[in-house]
């Protein structure tokens, strides 16, 4: 299987898997930042569609931070995982600390990106999600959870590639899920591209920047 060159070729290579949504009315490219950016801006500006961050913060029980416990996300969405949270019996003042904190770096991603813009209300509006890639599909799991107590019409996920177990799974949870690369031996997100390097905030930033110019 052939990898894709960088985050924009596999962008432009993933529009293609979707023209029926060009010029879609109420429609918006939504992207998992930093690594999506590049991947959706190619996306937005191919459908001639907006695009937007949607910005999702894991909630790490304390001491064991690489454990989910609920998830926060643009628009003032929270999630909690009771049954972590009773299992481990997690107070509700250390749920108060984390959630603190991650809201906190949540809302300085967010001036980051987009300024003073305010998001856009999703409800009734065909959602286009997109990320560079996934793995186990924690962070997109958050993301579509979050999105759908926003009420939108349908959630299209959209990513260049994915392992096959979490496709399988995250495609029960969504309307459409627009794949076109899913390897039987998948290794990570970084083995299907030739250049993976970290997508800055600077570059989030200038992407927003001139995809809202070129819509306006």
């Amino acid at each position: 299987m052939e990898k894709f060159t960088n985050r924009h070729d596999a962008g432009k290579l993933l529009a293609a898997h979707l023209q029926n949504y060009k010029k879609k009315p109420n429609t918006i490219v939504l992207a998992l930042p930093r690594g999506g950016v590049p991947v959706a801006y190619e996306v937005a500006k191919a459908l001639s569609l907006p695009l937007d961050v949607f910005v999702v913060r894991k909630l790490g029980v304390p001491g064991h931070e690489e454990l989910a416990m609920g998830a926060i996300a643009t628009g003032d969405t929270i999630i909690i995982n009771e049954k972590i949270v009773q299992d481990l019996q997690v107070s509700k003042q250390a749920i108060e600390q984390v959630l603190d904190s991650e809201q906190k770096e949540l809302k300085r991603r967010e001036m980051l990106y987009r300024s003073d813009t305010q998001f856009p209300a999703l409800k009734d509006k065909t959602v286009i999600l997109v990320d560079d890639g996934i793995a186990t599909g924690a962070t997109v799991r958050a993301a579509i959870k979050a999105l759908r107590v926003q009420k939108p019409a349908e959630i299209i996920l959209a990513v260049p590639v994915a392992a096959r177990p979490t496709f399988d799974e995250i495609a029960k949870e969504v309307d459409v899920f627009i794949c076109p690369l899913i390897p039987l031996h998948f290794y990570a997100v970084g083995a299907w591209y030739e250049d993976f390097s970290q997508t800055t905030d600077n570059e989030v930033s200038d992407l927003l920047k001139n995809a809202n110019q070129v819509k306006s």
